[in-house]
């Protein structure tokens, strides 16, 4: 059955149940409808639903409609803003779950709870509360419909506070339990989102890109949010990969779907050298609506914009809001990200020493997250403080460590921007414009090294020397390895 016909189903079922006095019945019914709209972007239709059943339950007390009202309006004061508010309704449910021991209930009011004290900055506790009432979804104690809920809520959760270790096991229960359910359910698609954007953190992007394009086919038209969302992740893999023509194609979709395509657009501008457009898109302090890590990696988006265009007066104001966050909201993801933040502004302000001190502890934060893009983009700005201390030994292990992450994630941009930084070689510029990459290739391929070989001696797959290969050949002007071989030798370059 399609949602519009189940839609449609239950509207006549709540005129029939309002026809025969049954409150209860059609507060219930209303709830369902409400949540249903809201969860289509249709927050005007879903508030008109939402006052109905208030209407129909304010007389009532101990049933589980009435919890179920303190859930809903629980998570509509925590997307508003209000996340004090999201904890006093959750806990409302809570109470009222416990008198009338209804586990649907029990499990959605208590993963509600849970996201409203991470919410209110009280990450720990909230995250204990979401765990809970995820062993009664894969346990089957409740419904499909609310397990499926609780699934995708709590793995966004997670990778709201970019905890992806947890996210990583929750999504792999979620897939199991998806495979259970009966062709046409929706959550399938759902939880496609969230596989997809935990692959992206992992720094899987080819697998991240092909599921979020099947999630966006599979919810479109009954959840533009969380297809907008995945379109939103897509440009954000194309844009760091150097397509800027499919990034602009995804975030557009994404924008017309409702997804604010930000901090990935700004960043696509800047990279085209577009710095004014860029820091316009961004001048305004992110929404207290968004999660606290979104907002926080749009002012470190600002700040990375500012610092490109020289002005160090808003770069240091962006930091200040990076700050601000991390201290409300100390999850190890936004600790990471101020010591990022603020390493890059000590290091634009030539405060190296301090720069190499706050950067290497940023390192070791997204490295412990496992958060690999990050981890490199970080390393390659240790590596430039590191230069700036005039250490250059360590500052160009450091780059070209970066530089070779970045490579094997196909972030081939920054890769290049990390290589770039590496101070030339002062005995002789390499021939035919080679790389110092591709001179190591070169060699290897002249000592007659294997594509295998020389991956694993360089600690890069078999795809990027390919790559390297072909870059090579062309700049030589060959088509063999036993060209390519021949010019090393003429060129002293083995």
């Amino acid at each position: 059955m399609r949602l519009d016909e189940a839609t449609g189903l239950r509207q006549k079922a709540y005129s029939a149940s309002v026809s025969e006095g049954r409150d209860v019945q059609a507060g219930g019914i209303a709830l369902r409808l409400a949540i249903e709209h809201f969860s289509r972007g249709e927050p005007s239709v879903g508030a008109g639903w939402l006052g109905r059943a208030h209407r129909h339950l304010d007389d009532e007390s101990d049933c589980a409609e009435v919890g179920f009202l303190a859930v809903v309006e629980s998570t509509v004061a925590r997307y508003g803003g209000d996340p004090d508010g999201a904890v006093a309704l959750a806990r409302r449910a809570v109470g009222v779950a416990g008198r009338v021991r209804d586990p649907n209930l029990t499990a959605m009011a208590t993963h509600t709870l849970g996201m409203a004290l991470i919410a209110a900055g009280r990450i720990g506790d909230g995250m204990a509360l979401l765990d809970e009432s995820m062993t009664a979804a894969i346990a089957g104690e409740i419904d499909d419909y609310f397990a499926g809920v609780v699934y995708c809520n709590v793995i966004d959760a997670c990778l709201q506070i970019a905890d992806v270790r947890r996210a990583g096991e929750w999504s792999t229960a979620a897939t199991a339990w998806c495979e259970s359910l009966q062709e046409g359910s929706i959550y399938p698609g759902l939880c496609r989102v969230n596989r997809a954007e935990v692959a992206a953190l992992q720094g899987a992007w080819a697998q991240a890109e092909a599921e979020a394009l099947r999630a966006v086919e599979e919810i479109r038209s009954f959840a533009p949010g969380g297809a907008a969302a995945a379109l939103y992740h897509v440009g954000e893999i194309r844009r760091r990969r150097g397509d800027p023509a499919g990034a602009e194609e995804a975030f557009g979709r994404a924008a017309d779907l409702g997804h604010e395509p930000q901090p990935g657009l700004a960043l696509l501008r800047a990279d085209e050298g577009k710095l004014g457009p860029a820091r316009r898109m961004l001048a305004h302090d992110p929404a207290s609506g968004l999660a606290p890590l979104r907002r926080a990696q749009i002012l470190a988006a600002r700040l990375e914009i500012a610092l490109r265009d020289g002005d160090v007066d808003d770069a240091r104001r962006a930091a200040e809001g990076v700050e601000a966050l991390a201290a409300t909201y100390p999850t190890p993801a936004l600790e990471a990200e101020r010591s990022s933040t603020r390493g890059s502004l000590a290091l634009a302000e030539g405060r190296a020493e301090e720069a190499v001190g706050l950067l290497r502890e940023a390192f070791g934060k997204w490295q412990e997250l496992k958060l690999p893009y990050d981890a490199a983009r970080v390393r390659a700005d240790l590596g430039r403080a590191l230069l700036a201390c005039g250490d250059e030994e360590a500052g160009v292990r450091a780059l070209r460590a970066a530089s070779t992450a970045l490579e094997e994630l196909g972030a081939e941009p920054d890769a290049h921007r990390a290589a770039g930084s590496v101070p030339a070689e002062p005995e002789a510029a390499l021939p035919a414009g080679l790389t110092a990459r591709e001179a190591d290739v070169l060699r290897l391929v002249a000592s007659g090294k294997t594509n295998r070989d020389i991956a694993a001696e360089l600690f890069i797959s078999e795809h990027t020397v390919a790559r390297h290969l072909q870059n090579m050949f062309a700049k030589l002007g060959v088509s063999t390895r036993s060209a390519a071989t021949a010019f090393a030798f003429e060129h002293g370059l083995v």
